[in-house]
């Protein structure tokens, strides 16, 4: 597990315990770091080296962003440092890594401060060092990097390496979602909902959710379509929020599935369907999602729906990637 979804993890366990049950998800493992974004050269050229990154040429790569960096092009500098970082072409070296980005980061590279905060978060420059990643992504979220903003934010919101400050975390993170950072539309929406370092305001909230759940964040879908399905903070809509708990669900959300389940159970958004709705029952219970209503629900139905739903729920089921 990367010290990246570590912090995720635990803020976002905080913030479940601010918001509604439905947050009290694990988050997904996130991607590795982004390389940097195109930089053009002195003549105006795209990079030739991001370009043969993208498409996979990594030796070319390394060759053409040395020849870059040793023209003191940090940009270059923290490309090279990712193609070390993750092993690409050729053997991962997190000490040439570091050097790389340490070399961009004090040219004021604002993805080589990411990186090499998460490289000081996961013990990969050396022994672990909160401090000094916290001073990197307060430098990076300084220059306007997102997802550096987000987790320093969280550091704010779980009292690390600072005193815990809810107004200073609802700031950062607002910073990040509104650079278009999901995560952080996510955690912005719930302590707005709230009202935890910000005024609350469901329709704000409500905005904040819709904007993460486009993007795909499965816990903002929830929350959404728990809102659209009350008419919270939004117009009422039961029939676009069994939609999108039809969508939650089928990513793997417990709490959507439970959802579902019940609007099955009770035809509001969508027909009535009592194997349909035992099924996604059955389905939500192996998530770790009881409720005690559809355990009702389930044994007053005959021995045939009961069978059918078992059956498909054990066919959805074995789709699944085995746990890890």
């Amino acid at each position: 597990m990367t010290a990246r979804r570590r912090s995720t993890i635990v803020a976002l366990c905080a913030l479940a315990a601010l918001a509604a049950p439905a947050l009290a998800q694990p988050a997904k493992k996130t991607p590795p770091p982004v390389p940097p974004a195109a930089a053009k050269s002195d003549t105006g050229n795209l990079d030739l080296a991001y370009g043969a990154f993208q498409r996979g040429y990594y030796l070319t790569a390394l060759a053409e962003a040395t020849k870059r960096a040793q023209q003191n092009d940090p940009a270059a500098m923290t490309l090279l440092g990712e193609i070390y970082a993750q092993g690409f072409g050729v053997g991962r070296d997190d000490s040439k890594a570091t050097q790389w980005y340490k070399l961009a980061a004090g040219h004021g590279n604002r993805d080589a401060m990411f990186a090499l905060a998460m490289f000081n978060l996961e013990g990969r420059a050396g022994p672990r060092n909160p401090d000094e990643a916290a001073r990197l992504l307060a430098a990076a979220a300084k220059l306007g990097h997102a997802p550096a903003a987000y987790d320093l934010g969280l550091l704010y919101l779980q009292g690390q390496q600072f005193p815990q400050d809810f107004a200073r975390a609802a700031e950062l993170f607002r910073q990040a979602a509104d650079a278009g950072n999901a995560e952080a539309q996510y955690a912005l929406a719930t302590m707005v909902k709230e009202g935890r370092g910000v005024p609350k305001d469901v329709s704000e909230a409500a905005r904040l959710m819709g904007l993460a759940s486009i993007v795909g964040n499965v816990d903002a879908m929830v929350e959404y379509a728990i809102a659209q399905f009350n008419g919270s903070g939004i117009a009422k809509n039961e029939a676009a929020a069994a939609r999108l708990f039809l969508i939650a669900a089928r990513r793997g959300s417990a709490i959507a599935q439970d959802r579902l389940a019940r609007i099955l159970m009770a035809g509001r958004g969508v027909p009535a369907d009592a194997t349909e709705a035992i099924k996604w029952h059955i389905v939500a219970k192996t998530g770790g999602s009881s409720d005690p209503d559809l355990d009702v629900f389930a044994g007053r139905q005959t021995q045939q729906v009961r069978d059918a739903a078992e059956k498909a729920a054990n066919k959805w089921l074995s789709t699944l990637p085995p746990r890890s």
